[in-house]
């Protein structure tokens, strides 16, 4: 039997990894910050667990979490969600790049012989559209330094792997889902534009399936980007109204010129704060006036995982968002 270390196991992807990893007769071992977060939503099969900030764990300390693992899947770190103080390239490098750096090396000398990342697909989409430089913004720039240099610290001893993952839709007990903060584009309106795009969209069920699939039958060096459909922004928007239950609220796609120069003038406001975005808004409405299709196919057949109802997951999840929207709580 495999024994497979969970970095973010108590979080929606590493959770759903964990009990994927579960039923597939893996052993799992994993790391929280807080307790009773741990205690409430681990499944009593990892008898392994320990509690602590593995930054803040020596090299030594974490060599003995790691004694005897086979497989290290990393599903842990910041999106792009976050507004860091300029520059924003120095704070994704700091959170994200090298304590990914850190722990592959350590898996690495730990005698681990399989590294997962869990990465974002704006580095898919920085080879799909080479012409918006998208590799130049902070976020994107550093999710693919994250990959480089992870392969690099594996070479010739551990093979790492990186998941490249899209719009992910799943829910936990007691957490209210990442897509709250969309609502505030909708709530109330009667009237939203949006960009004329679209992107992929998958599971947490299928996140889970397509790690196990990486360290079953993944290559050294290789990116998977994953998906299960692929879906217009305005359908989603759409969705999202519904969950509200304003089925009056005219979602319109408005094209690139009317829509970036509002971009334009956030990034310009959000610089005067001393603040950067992760995604410059600009950049982002560009890519998103675009369709960043993945085919599914392309990965299913190599990581081995399923088709779901994404369409359903997707429900499901927002309407976990609207109950906790009509709470009257405050959207962020």
């Amino acid at each position: 039997m495999m024994n497979v270390f969970v970095l973010g196991g108590t979080g929606l992807l590493g959770m759903a990894t964990i009990k994927e990893l579960l039923s597939k007769g893996y052993g799992v071992s994993t790391i929280a910050r807080n307790k009773e977060v741990m205690d409430d939503v681990m499944p009593e099969q990892v008898k392994e667990r320990f509690i602590g900030d593995i930054n803040e764990l020596t090299d030594e300390q974490v060599l003995d979490l790691l004694n005897g693992k086979d497989v290290f899947v990393y599903a842990a770190g910041l999106d792009e969600r976050t507004l860091p103080e300029a520059p924003a390239v120095r704070f994704y490098y700091v959170k994200n790049v090298l304590p990914t750096q850190r722990l592959a090396r350590l898996a690495r000398q730990a005698g681990m012989k399989k590294f997962v990342i869990f990465g974002s697909y704006h580095a898919e989409t920085a080879s799909m559209w080479p012409d918006l430089a998208m590799y130049e913004q902070p976020y994107v720039k550093t999710r693919l330094m994250q990959e480089e240099i992870a392969f690099m610290e594996g070479e010739g001893e551990m093979d790492v792997m990186s998941l490249r993952l899209p719009y992910i839709f799943g829910t936990m007990p007691n957490r209210t889902p990442l897509w709250k903060s969309f609502y505030p584009r909708i709530q109330g309106q009667e009237h939203v534009e949006i960009p004329e795009g679209a992107t992929a969209m998958v599971t947490t069920k299928q996140v889970a399936e397509a790690a196990v699939g990486a360290l079953e039958n993944g290559q050294h060096r290789t990116t998977y980007a994953i998906s299960g459909i692929n879906m217009k922004y305005k359908e989603f928007y759409e969705m999202i109204a519904e969950s509200l239950g304003q089925q009056e609220t005219v979602i319109e796609t408005a094209s690139l010129g009317k829509l970036k120069p509002s971009a334009e003038k956030t990034d310009e406001t959000v610089a005067a704060q001393g603040k950067e975005f992760a995604i410059h808004m600009e950049k982002q409405i560009e890519m998103q006036d675009r369709d960043a299709f993945i085919d599914p196919e392309e990965t299913m057949s190599l990581l081995q995982y399923k088709e779901d109802d994404v369409r359903a997951e997707i429900t499901n999840t927002l309407e976990v968002c609207a109950q906790e929207v009509q709470k009257g709580e405050k959207i962020y």
